[in-house]
């Protein structure tokens, strides 16, 4: 099992990591008749690409003996209503300038095969940038 998720009431969960017993809540967000006092659903999924896409990444920048240290991605998820799902996510990803040309394209493809990004119905738009600014 990969993980256990209670309902905790009042559109509450705890989500508990089997391996490691790390813990985290999700709410129903405001706009659906939730608090919105901590992740949605919904968000996890989105923040899941920018998690996986930076992770595999690492995987990647450390067989190059390159340092991701510090890097982050910013993610922005827009919802439809009808049928209520995710319409879209944006992840744009901040990253060290000193890497060069070569390794940022063979970064940023290894980024674009993560398992979570692989995983998205391929009619949800992804739009994914990679600025190297840090």
């Amino acid at each position: 099992m990969t993980s256990k998720v209670v309902y905790q009431g009042n559109l509450r969960t705890q989500c508990t990591h089997e391996q490691s017993g790390n813990t985290f809540i999700t709410d129903a967000p405001v706009d659906n008749n939730g608090k919105g006092e901590a992740f949605s659903p919904t968000d996890t999924v989105a923040t899941a690409l920018g998690s996986c896409m930076l992770t595999i990444m690492g995987i990647k920048a450390a067989q190059m003996d390159i340092s991701l240290t510090g890097s982050y991605a910013e993610v922005l998820k827009t919802m439809s209503a009808e049928p209520r799902r995710i319409a879209g996510i944006g992840v744009t990803h901040h990253l060290p300038s000193e890497v060069g040309e070569k390794d940022r394209t063979i970064l940023e493809r290894v980024a674009l095969a993560c398992p979570v990004h692989a995983s998205l119905h391929p009619d949800m738009n992804k739009d994914i940038k990679f600025l190297w600014d840090l």
